[in-house]
């Protein structure tokens, strides 16, 4: 559900930025593109009606529903580190390249540390925090992550992971996170970040959690479902600064093409769409096979 915002959001950043160091006609040219992503973006079907992770919170899927779900994802959690280095490659600032380099490092192994807390275990790791100067474990990659949860699904490591695992919408998905979210325009992998980071924090991974934790109950009981409820703590923290992030953003790069970002956004929401769809296409044909074979 896209949330609204009494008088309006790009109002109320309008009061606030009155009287602030940047000049008007970037004001005006913030408040007209936040005006746009909430007519343009946050209504995309991916965030307001995700149709798989609606179906999936019920849980009421088999182990082999639930094979296929862990291969896809598998796929393109593999895959975003091609992206994340595109991105992390094609950063504007070094600042941007720093923060670009938090989340592939992350990804591969390198747990966020936090000075004011005890080290974690592998699975209870900090959900923020910084890269600099923490520990690699091969254990700590995401891919691993989701490897030890697939393993007590039946699947092996060489059933993860590898472009042949993909469905055609997968690695469409895939490509189009390279192509859009790792772009070299700025302004365009501006627009699929934005996007990503809010159809991440739309309530999928709580969807997922849902569903995956009625499966462990009824027939799994050592399931470990850690890399997704890592994500959905992530994301919880990240929604908070999605638009703090992007003002940050916009005001620290001399030109952001509006219609650039908003194209990149659009584009990459399709991208995600796609590869849900593609999942609820093919647990639907999974059903109507049954069904006819009955």
């Amino acid at each position: 559900m896209v949330p609204s915002f009494a008088g309006g959001r790009a109002d109320q950043i309008r009061a606030r930025l009155e009287g602030s160091a940047y000049p008007r006609e970037k004001i005006d040219k913030y408040c007209r593109l936040v005006e746009r992503i909430e007519k343009e973006l946050l209504p995309h079907e991916v965030i307001v009606n995700n149709r798989y992770t609606r179906w999936f919170e019920s849980g009421d899927f088999d182990a082999t529903e639930l094979r296929h779900f862990v291969t896809q994802f598998s796929v393109f959690s593999n895959f975003f580190i091609v992206a994340q280095l595109l991105k992390t490659i094609n950063a504007p600032t070094l600042e941007a390249m720093h923060a670009s380099k938090e989340i592939l490092m992350n990804e591969l192994g390198v747990v966020f540390r936090n000075p004011e807390k005890k080290q974690q275990t592998e699975e209870e790791v900090e959900a923020e925090g910084t890269v600099n100067g923490s520990t690699f474990r091969f254990s700590s990659a995401h891919f691993e992550w989701l490897l030890r949860m697939a393993t007590h699904l039946g699947l092996e490591f060489k059933d993860l992971g590898k472009r042949r695992h993909g469905t055609p919408t997968t690695l469409f998905f895939c490509d189009e996170l390279a192509r859009i979210y790792g772009a070299e325009d700025t302004s365009t992998a501006l627009g699929a970040s934005f996007a990503v980071e809010n159809w991440a924090a739309a309530g999928f991974w709580k969807e997922l959690i849902r569903g995956l934790t009625v499966f462990k109950e009824r027939e799994c009981p050592n399931l470990p479902l850690g890399f997704f409820t890592w994500h959905d703590m992530v994301e919880d923290q990240h929604a908070r600064h999605t638009w703090d992030e992007l003002e940050e953003e916009f005001f620290a790069h001399d030109k952001v093409d509006e219609d650039k970002f908003i194209q990149g956004g659009v584009e990459m929401l399709d991208g995600v769409l796609a590869f849900w769809n593609g999942l609820n296409d093919d647990r639907l044909a999974r059903e109507t096979s049954h069904r006819a074979a009955s």
